[in-house]
């Protein structure tokens, strides 16, 4: 079987409604720039009809390869195991519900080929809530503080790699995934274009932000250290007050007397101290459980069932 031109990797979680219009709308795109392509759908165990849809493309278009996934391991597992079922020369990663427009992808495959790795698309008058909107700022933001890998809060997942940065992406096996950080990380020449951010087609977001703020969480823990160094300056800063604070208490009893004190200050001092205490062996444990999770080395997803594939084993089984 010849090397796809192109593959498609798309994760699906609760996407019934949207992957006819996906499948017709990636074929008619993707065909422009060549008709040797692979449209990979992952489905992420949402419980609904997609994985016999997926099933019944793959049956009907040859090029349609689907995996379900034992259950809901998350959209950036879901996209790990797309990837390393990917064949292509170029690989492309969009989301199932069409914010992200199809009609992008000749685009973004045209200025790849002016000496790119990685093009990303940057979304245009996004059609998400302002709450959404401010909350993936106040995410991107401090994770590029936090992490020291600058990003922006207005490019998704949505972009097209090289096969060398698709086969470094997969040489990286950690638990906690996050594809554009991991994709920034390594470093390769990126551009940016502008594109247009479609409406919803279905439906709206699976994505609460209670998961969202859970996400970005363990991303930020798992991919910077910085936190740690906060804590300890947190905890210098604090001590270095409180010696000053002694040294004033001291001046005052020989200057003054000892005066009749009473037990606020001791409570809110005590109630300080405490918080920062906890709070310390609160981010040390976080890290702890995370360098757990990492020693277990577990799969970062499991298939269940594959369509259009072989039953060869993938990497990670």
């Amino acid at each position: 079987m010849s090397i796809p031109e192109i593959s498609v990797v798309v994760p699906v979680y609760k996407g019934a409604r949207s992957l006819a219009e996906l499948h017709r709308r990636v074929s008619d795109s993707v065909q422009t720039i060549s008709p040797n392509f692979e449209l990979i759908l992952v489905e992420d165990c949402g419980g609904d009809d997609s994985w016999n849809l997926i099933q019944q493309l793959s049956q009907s278009d040859q090029r349609v390869r689907g995996l379900l996934l034992a259950r809901n391991f998350g959209q950036h597992p879901a996209i790990t195991a797309g990837l390393d079922v990917a064949r292509g020369n170029w690989v492309i990663v969009m989301d199932c519900d069409l914010q992200d427009r199809p009609e992008e992808i000749p685009r973004l495959y045209r200025k790849a080929q002016e000496g790119f790795d990685v093009v990303v698309a940057r979304r245009q008058m996004r059609k998400d809530g302002w709450l959404k909107r401010a909350t993936s700022r106040a995410f991107y933001r401090v994770f590029s503080w936090l992490a020291g890998i600058p990003l922006d809060e207005e490019v998704g997942n949505f972009r097209i790699i090289s096969r060398k940065v698709a086969d470094g992406f997969r040489s990286m096996r950690e638990s906690t995934r996050f594809f554009g950080g991991m994709v920034a990380w390594m470093g390769f020449p990126t551009a940016a274009i502008d594109v247009q951010h479609a409406a919803r087609s279905e439906g709206k977001s699976t994505y609460t932000y209670r998961k969202l703020m859970a996400l970005a969480l363990n991303i930020i823990v798992a991919y910077s250290d910085r936190p740690l160094w906060l804590s300890v300056r947190l905890g210098f800063t604090v001590s270095v007050l409180s010696m000053f604070g002694g040294v004033w208490v001291v001046y005052r009893a020989l200057r003054h007397g000892i005066p009749i004190m009473g037990w606020a200050s001791l409570m809110v001092s005590l109630y300080f101290l405490g918080g920062v205490i906890i709070s310390l062996l609160g981010i040390i444990g976080i890290y702890l459980a995370k360098v757990f999770d990492g020693v277990k080395a577990r799969p970062i997803y499991i298939v269940a069932e594959r369509s259009g594939l072989t039953a060869a084993p993938l990497p990670t089984e």
